[in-house]
């Protein structure tokens, strides 16, 4: 509970990032004043890292997406740096990825994409079914992330694949403190990583979240797909768009799969009767076996504190209008 609360986002952080999006907002606007800004991913939902990425959408009307447009104002108005704007025009979801010059946060802006604002709605909906949610995929993405499998276009597992893998252990691995204000959040992080470490079949299961959630017979799946096209290491049914296979770009699976089976290993012998008798057991916490911060991530998160500190407290972020800024408004 100490990592998670010590992970958690912070009022300065979040404050900075709203700061960051009001600029992008601001330059959209400015070019197309009937355009609709949204943010969703893993700000909108709360369940960010301090390193996490800003995903925002532009809603409008273009014969062809503006992307170069858009690209070429963030530069103009020094917005992003220099050298981080890309645009990947070719990609299935076309996007303009930037790091902010202020603040070093990474921001990824698509166009006219609606499913990205539909899986927050899901997640913010599960979040309030499943107090503990939060917290198993906070620590799993730190988990992830230090082992840098958690990217989907090096193969590892992205923040919706994790979540929806979250959604379904709660759902079909049920304990009566899942659902409750005061549950045992090792032993629910424990079972996690035995069930996707150690039990689940990734060559004849698929996963399902839909009417309660449900394990899906890969053979059954494959017989309503095409011709010479067979589920994904990682089937994962994507509940808000049937047929899209969430976990299909997961071809490292089975490494994040050994990666749970260690934290599955290392958290069993830690909390065993003997534990007490291992050399270090008092000066590390259990969970601090498996997860650590770098100092990188310490440092920039108190710079954080200290520049946004206050501000979080005294000044309200105002979008082009003048109004106000805050998650709600998106």
């Amino acid at each position: 509970m100490d990592f998670y609360e010590y992970i958690s986002p912070r009022p300065e952080e979040e404050h900075m990032r709203l700061e960051v999006v009001a600029r992008i907002h601001r330059v959209i606007k400015d070019l197309w004043p009937n355009a609709e800004v949204q943010v969703f991913g893993s700000f909108s939902t709360g369940l960010y890292l301090p390193t996490s990425d800003i995903d925002l959408v532009v809603f409008g009307h273009w014969e062809t997406l503006p992307l170069w447009t858009l690209e070429e104002a963030l530069r103009k108005r020094k917005i992003a740096d220099e050298n981080s704007v890309k645009v990947l025009d070719k990609a299935t979801v076309p996007i303009i990825k930037l790091t902010d010059l202020h603040t070093e946060v990474k921001v990824d802006i698509s166009f006219n994409v609606q499913n990205g604002v539909k899986a927050a709605k899901l997640i913010k909906d599960f979040k309030q079914q499943f107090p503990v949610l939060p917290y198993l995929v906070l620590v799993l993405k730190q988990f992830l992330l230090q082992r840098e499998l958690n990217e989907v276009f090096t193969g590892g597992i992205g923040s919706y694949s994790l979540f929806l893998m979250v959604v379904s252990f709660l759902q079909l691995h049920y304990r009566e403190d899942a659902c409750s204000s005061n549950p045992n959040l090792g032993v629910l992080l424990i079972e996690f990583f035995e069930l996707y470490g150690r039990h689940f079949n990734y060559l004849k299961t698929g996963i399902r979240i839909k009417d309660g959630g449900s394990y899906l017979a890969k053979d059954e799946v494959q017989k309503g797909m095409l011709d010479g096209y067979r589920p994904s290491m990682l089937y994962i049914e994507d509940p808000l768009q049937p047929g899209n296979d969430v976990g299909r770009s997961s071809y490292g699976a089975m490494q994040v799969k050994e990666a749970f089976d260690y934290a599955y290993v290392v958290l069993s012998h830690a909390v065993s009767p003997i534990a007490k008798h291992y050399p270090n057991n008092k000066s590390e916490s259990i969970l601090g076996r498996i997860i650590r911060v770098t100092q990188e991530v310490a440092e920039y998160r108190d710079w954080i504190s200290v520049e946004w500190g206050q501000r979080s407290n005294n000044e309200p972020v105002l979008n082009c209008n003048g109004k106000t800024l805050s998650l709600s408004s998106f």
